[in-house]
């Protein structure tokens, strides 16, 4: 490589002068003659010679902008044209891909499509167009993935107009695989009766829907279902203070206690503990129902247990099932009942829909930095370029 390709970082370049005004030109031309594109042949000649004017990079607050003079070549052996091809620089594009490049890290690391189309001489419209081409090409390279094995799966509100979506999770990887609009078995058929890969999936995490689960049965029917720990100790605890509410209605209106009644046991200190006792003593069913809320979530917590030992804890996890069944909290019992295998599962895992979660959070920054979306295959693209695969984007050689 020259001198001034490495200064420019394309190959093959030979300077002919460069310009400062508002702006820096340089004006250039090949170094070199290629050979016949079409037959490799050595003898050519200069048909004509245009002006191509192409967008580099910027050098401080200056745009670098190329001023290269294009031979048109005839071969003499096959007797056809072409013109001097430039590496980085795609044939009729009036930016390098180094240039576009550029905007896009910078617009995908939240700077605003006004703020480059000033520092870089575009417009808004072509920001956001260089930004879904290269979006595009990124998801290209992540649709050749095939579905991860452990498999997370959750709903995120998207719009009041479209309603939700579904989030698909690499809990191994910690990356968004897909996001689809719907949360209905309908809405997601056509999607996952074309996905690739669905046999390799082994465990599957979800909260305790049922339409996710017959979702799971269906079609991934060799996967585990694992219910997702957050979703579970959040049902114990909407249940308990659902009780709660009934025996002591201005009791639930204190917000110290509300933080107290939802902390686990252990993590009150003994101060906050007596208080808690306390207020207990004078509702007997309330403290019994509390205390029997405090062991269920410790067995809820467990993971990572082996088969035997999840045997072995089985029989007083249902004991204590059984003794809801009887009490106020016997709804929560009958649910807790029917997802009686995936919540034994989860004691054999230590993955979570935590993941899913975090990236649901992330998803609404997105979404609020781009004050919303109309456009559900927008939103999509720039939640995979921000949460999902981070391949490598396809260079020009």
């Amino acid at each position: 490589m020259s001198h001034a390709g490495r200064i420019i970082g394309i190959p093959g370049l030979e300077i002919e002068r460069v310009i400062r005004t508002q702006g820096i030109e340089v004006w250039a031309k090949p170094s070199f003659r290629p050979p016949c594109k079409h037959c490799q042949g050595a003898a050519l000649r200069i048909k004509a010679t245009y002006l191509r004017t192409v967008k580099h990079t910027r050098q401080g607050n200056q745009v670098l902008t190329l001023r290269l003079r294009v031979p048109k070549y005839h071969c003499q052996a096959c007797r056809r044209y072409f013109r001097h091809s430039f590496t980085g620089i795609r044939p009729r594009y009036r930016a390098s891909e180094a240039y576009r490049l550029e905007v896009f890290e910078a617009h995908d690391g939240g700077v605003t499509q006004r703020k480059l189309s000033k520092t870089h001489a575009i417009s808004p419209a072509t920001v956001e167009r260089w930004y879904q081409h290269h979006i595009g090409q990124k998801r290209s390279e992540g649709d050749r993935r095939f579905c991860p094995r452990v498999l997370g799966i959750d709903e995120h509100f998207f719009t009041r107009k479209k309603g939700y979506a579904t989030t698909f999770t690499d809990l191994k990887n910690h990356k968004v695989f897909d996001v689809r609009l719907g949360r209905s078995e309908p809405s997601l058929r056509t999607y996952l009766r074309d996905l690739e890969g669905k046999e390799r999936v082994q465990v599957v995490v979800m909260d305790l829907s049922e339409t996710y689960r017959s979702i799971a049965r269906r079609y991934f029917p060799q996967a585990t279902i694992v219910a997702d720990r957050f979703h579970v100790v959040r049902l114990i605890n909407q249940h308990f203070l659902k009780v709660w509410q009934q025996h002591d209605p201005e009791g639930r209106k204190n917000r110290g206690l509300i933080s107290l009644m939802r902390r686990h046991q252990w993590n009150l200190s003994d101060e906050q503990h007596a208080n808690l006792m306390n207020y207990l003593a004078a509702y007997p069913v309330l403290q019994a129902l509390y205390v029997a809320k405090q062991r269920l979530i410790r067995y809820v917590l467990l993971k990572t247990l082996t088969r035997s030992g999840a045997k072995a804890k089985l029989p007083a996890f249902m004991a204590l099932i059984d003794q809801l069944a009887a009490s106020p909290l016997k709804a929560l019992a009958a649910t807790l009942k029917s997802w009686l295998q995936p919540i034994v599962a989860m004691w054999r895992f230590s993955k979570s829909n935590g993941i899913t979660e975090g990236f649901h959070n992330k998803m609404e920054m997105i979404s609020r930095r781009a004050y919303g979306f109309r456009n559900f295959e927008n939103y999509r693209l720039r939640v995979l370029a921000h949460c999902g695969w981070d391949g490598i984007i396809n260079r020009v050689r």
